[in-house]
Formats: C-alpha cells, sequence, structure tokens
C-alpha cells in the first residue's frame, strides 16, 4: 500500500526526509568509483595481485576498495588506486 504522504514527491526527497540519502549518496559514488577501478584495470589487463603491488597495498585491502557495499574507503586509498592506473582523481563539491 502507497504512503499518502510520499506520492507526488522524488525518490531523493523521501530519502532525505527518512535520514538516508546521505548515506544513499555515498554508496552510489562509491559503486562508480570501484566500477571505474575495475574496468580501468580490466582495460589494462591488471590482475588485482598485480594492481594491490602498485599500489604498494595489500590484497584484501583492494577487495574493500572494489567491493561496492563498502563504503568507508579513505581518499589516500583511493588516489593510489587512481594513480596505479595512471589517472587522477577528481574530488568536487557541488550545489545541493
Amino acid at each position: 500500500m502507497l504512503n499518502p504522504k510520499h506520492v507526488g514527491t522524488d525518490f531523493d526527497a523521501f530519502l532525505e526526509e527518512e535520514g538516508l540519502l546521505e548515506e544513499a549518496e555515498a554508496a552510489a559514488a562509491k559503486r562508480v568509483l570501484a566500477f571505474q577501478i575495475t574496468q580501468a584495470m580490466e582495460e589494462q589487463k591488471l590482475s588485482k595481485a598485480a594492481m594491490a603491488r602498485r599500489m604498494k597495498t595489500s590484497r584484501s585491502a583492494l577487495d574493500r576498495l572494489l567491493d561496492p557495499a563498502v563504503a568507508s574507503v579513505t581518499l589516500l586509498t583511493i588516489e593510489r588506486a587512481a594513480r596505479a592506473l595512471g589517472r587522477r582523481l577528481k574530488v568536487e563539491m557541488v550545489e545541493a
């Protein structure tokens, strides 16, 4: 049954009202980053072990980075991944 309180609102408004918007946006951003890193690794034919060596980190740390369900990854780790792939990390804030 539809909750009349939410009829006609957009999904972002619903998530914000429920206190879930920030978490959903962070999870979506992490999913995109994990996908981009995985794609770049495939393009360069890099195994996870080789990527971890390039990043000077462990394979388990790389697995956490590539796991979309793990949202708590540091910017330093993402930056290392970008550099290991010959890329730069660009982070920006935009108006809401």
